[in-house]
This record gives C-alpha cells, structure tokens and sequence, in this order.
C-alpha cells in the first residue's frame, strides 16, 4: 500500500516542518496536511507538494479526508500550548481534547490506517516537590491533576491508549517532548527568556531540559516513516537551572512571591510569564527533567544538541539584545524601594538582581 500520510497542526512550527521533511522523502505518495487556518506566506514554500486542507479536527466530517485521502499514517501534532487569537481556555480545550476524540473516530473506522503518531509533551509528568527527579515513561503522568495544557495533553494520551485497545493491528507512536528551544521557534519559553527583564519565583530555581526544534522535527520523522511503537521521552542531554539559562541570556532576572509573578511580568513587559505559569504553574517553582534511555536504545535516536547546546543556538539570536538594569524601570525602581521599604522582600542577596 502507499504511503499517504495526514498531520493535523500543520500550519504551526512542527507541523510546517514536519510537512516539508516529509514531501521530500520519494516512498511517500501523499502528504495532506489540515488546519483551522492556512499556512503563513512564508511557510507555504516549506510545504512543498503538501496537500492542504483547511478542517476542523472537531468536526466529524474529518473522517470524509481519510476515506478520500486513503490515510496509512497519522500524525496528530495539533496539541495547543496556549489558545489561539481570540480564543480563551474554554476554546483551546476543546481544539485540543474534542478534536482528538473526534480525529481517533475517524480513525476506528479507516481501513487504510496503519500507524499514529502523537506529539505529545512531558509536561503529562507533572512537577511537584515530592515527584522523581528524572521520570521515566513508566511514571504517572500527574500533570492530568493539574490545568491547561498538560492536563490537556493527559487526557489526549489516555484516549489514545483507548483506541490501541480498540485497534490492536494499529501501530501506535507517543513522543512525551521536553520544552522546545531554538533559533526560530517563538513560542512561551523563547518570549520569555527574550525579554529584558524575567521574572521568576522567589526561593525556586527550578531544573530546565530542553530539545532544539530541528531534533524535535527529526524525531516525528523517524515516527512516521518507520516501526518505532511505544511511548518515549524526548529531550536534550543535561540539565540546567533557570538561573543558569538567564544569566547566560545576559537578561535581568527578578524574584517575585508566586502571586505576584504574572502581574509584575506584564508590569516588566514580560507577559510570557504570564503564558507559562498558566501552562503549567508548578514548573517555574520545581521544573522537569525526563529520563531519555529509550529514546537512545529503543527509538534508536541521539539528540544532535544537548540541552547546553540547544540553548546555545537559542541565544545566538539575542545575545545582541542590551540587558537592562532594573533601576532604568520606573517598575523596577518601586520594587526597589518595596524591598528597601520592608513592605515585603521580592528578592534575595543570591537572586541575581
């Protein structure tokens, strides 16, 4: 049988990317790629000879693309982080967990299908004081108990899992990526570490591992064009600390109390704080780190960058960007005169202020 592969989210990063690796590869026939809106300008050279297809995952008639399209492999890449322009928690919910359970219906009734690849993010693990610290695919995946998108992403999994139970003859591939960094990705972690002034949470330094988005694009590829089943982590050698990562940026980083890290990030131009406490709260207190022998052994994949070196190529784009001293900000001088003041220190002789 040909190879017809479909990737939903392919109008965003990995998908745009993932498209073009794919349309240069000559054992695949087809390549239709969906999406609730067309591919930027800029993109749409990337994409080669991809079929685009502007549909709704939500919707039922989705499982018209795979009876038309004949589709042997899926890779569902459309997990949201965040919600869209105009769009609120509510909506993000439903593209993310709706259309799957809508996608995976399509799914049971194709006969054509052999293989589904979903990317997922370790962000299922959770973080917390009394989690591993390095989890393992064989752990929990307590970010369900949480919000936002890892809540999302643990409820996606599960449905998946249901569905290889109802289609055994199926082959199932789910790729737990750790947070993506890069010269060209823009997403809530690039915004953040990009922005003059970070603010971070006082009396935390939590652990960051990282993986460069060309190593995040190879491994989907790997997924879909071979037998790679099972679940596995997928992450950059090392770990650092956020500290570490901000004093390297050369940003200016600021300790606030946990309540106040969201408001005082917009007060600082920094509303990438913001993005991120509501992806996952507990993760600028405790971050994540995942372990990565099945990747090396099972998969069969060693990351080209470490987490160091996917940092690396992340700040050669902004290390020309000046640091900025707290006492220019009219912000940042009124939290200095809270702490001198006493109403409340915001942060420490060891904060890096």
């Amino acid at each position: 049988m040909s190879e017809v592969v479909l990737i939903t989210g392919v109008s965003r990063f990995l998908g745009v990317r993932l498209a073009a690796q794919l349309a240069a590869d000559p054992s695949i026939e087809r390549i239709i790629g969906i999406d609730t809106v067309a591919p930027a300008a800029q993109d749409l050279l990337q994409l080669g000879r991809t079929e685009f297809v502007r549909a709704d995952t939500r919707n039922p008639l989705i499982t018209n693309v795979f009876a038309q399209g004949r589709v042997t492999t899926v890779v569902h890449a459309a997990l949201l982080s965040s919600p869209l322009a105009g769009g609120g928690r509510v909506a993000m919910q439903e593209m993310n967990v709706i259309g799957t359970m809508q996608l995976l219906a399509a799914c049971q009734k194709s006969e054509t299908l052999r293989r589904v690849v979903l990317r997922s993010t370790a962000a299922v693990y959770g973080s917390g004081s009394g989690y591993p610290a390095i989890m393992t695919e064989d752990d929990p995946t307590r970010g369900g108990a949480g919000r936002g998108y890892p809540k999302d992403a643990a409820e996606i999994e599960s449905y998946v899992r249901g569905f290889a139970r109802r289609r055994p003859d199926v082959e199932i591939s789910v790729l737990r990526l750790a947070k993506l960094i890069g010269p060209t990705i823009d997403n809530q972690l690039a915004r953040y570490l990009r922005s003059p002034v970070v603010t971070t949470i006082a009396g935390y330094d939590p652990r960051v591992q990282l993986l460069h988005e060309s190593d995040a694009v190879e491994v989907l590829r790997l997924a879909t064009v071979g037998s790679r089943p099972g679940t596995v982590n997928v992450a950059g050698d090392g770990v650092l600390t956020l500290d570490q990562a901000i004093r390297r940026a050369g940003r200016t980083r600021i300790a606030v109390p946990g309540s106040a890290l969201s408001a005082v990030g917009r007060l600082l131009g920094n509303n990438a704080a913001a993005e991120l406490r509501a992806e996952d709260a507990n993760w600028l207190r405790f971050g994540r780190a995942v372990d990565t022998t099945r990747l090396h052994t099972t998969f069969g994949y060693t990351p080209r960058y470490s987490t160091d070196e996917a940092l690396d190529s992340f700040l050669v784009g902004i290390r020309h960007t000046p640091r900025i001293a707290l006492g220019t900000l009219g912000v940042g001088s009124a939290l200095l005169q809270a702490r001198r003041e006493r109403r409340g220190p915001l942060t420490g002789a060891h904060e890096g202020v």
